[in-house]
């Protein structure tokens, strides 16, 4: 079951990054958790993700904005060490609000869940809503988005919902938007797993190495067969695609059903 579980998530995750810029680590993260420390899960997620990011650029290297990626992806490294630190800090607090139970499974929501899920469900209404959606940001505001998606892609590997909702609001062509997420995202991972690896309670377990070149695999396939059918969809489309795909997983995140 594991392996099935892996394998169609990363697929299907995969897939989904090339509409939404994000994803695989958000969906991949909650199987991870199922057979390991949610630590350790965090971590593996992290390898997968950057696996998969370097494979991705490969395909969308030439539409990559670097004075973007730059300006956002500096700042992203940077937080994504103080939100490594975080996490290692709490690992042995409990940080739950309440616990529940659905479908005989209980059901765990904390502060950093709730908090990042009203993010994205608020970056979500906001691009949802006509007269807001036309908004668009000054790049100044660049570093301040690098700073808050940096730090929840350390603490808890929520970068990619944030970082689309502050790219999306520049305007970008989706090809160059997906191009430079893609290569902020890897510069952001980097940064992340040295300081999970260099951290005791936050090593990566590699007891089942099968797992993880299966989750990796599983991911550029996705990420391939997401890249041919990105290009036959409009702009419109996939505005809607992302904003409704981040409001679904605000929701899910804010009450603990994906970690």
């Amino acid at each position: 079951m594991i392996y099935f579980l892996i394998i169609s998530t990363a697929l299907v995750a995969s897939f989904l990054t090339f509409f939404s810029g994000f994803g695989l680590g958000t969906l991949l993260l909650p199987v991870f958790a199922i057979y390991y420390p949610l630590p350790v899960a965090i971590a593996l997620t992290a390898i997968v993700h950057m696996l998969n990011n370097v494979f991705k650029l490969g395909l969308v290297l030439k539409n990559i904005n670097y004075k973007v990626a730059i300006k956002f992806g500096l700042p992203s490294m940077l937080a994504a060490l103080s939100g490594a630190w975080t996490l290692n800090q709490l690992t042995q607090i409990n940080i739950n609000i309440f616990t529940y139970w659905a479908f005989e499974t209980q059901i765990y929501v904390t502060w950093p869940g709730l908090i990042v899920g009203l993010l994205i469900i608020f970056f979500a209404i906001v691009e949802l809503i006509p007269r807001l959606s036309e908004i668009s940001f000054n790049q100044k505001f660049l570093i301040v988005g690098g700073f808050i998606s940096g730090f929840f892609g350390g603490f808890s590997g929520h970068q990619g919902s944030i970082r689309s909702a502050f790219l999306l609001r520049l305007k970008l062509e989706k090809s160059v938007f997906i191009a430079t997420g893609v290569f902020i995202a890897f510069l952001t991972d980097v940064v992340r797993i040295l300081y999970y690896m260099a951290i005791s309670e936050l090593k990566i377990n590699f007891s089942n190495n099968l797992i993880l070149l299966l989750a990796v695999v599983s991911a550029w396939f996705g990420a391939y067969f997401g890249n041919k059918l990105f290009r036959k969809t409009t702009v419109n489309f996939f505005k809607w695609f992302v904003a409704v795909f981040m409001l679904i997983m605000g929701s899910l995140i804010s009450i603990g059903i994906v970690h």
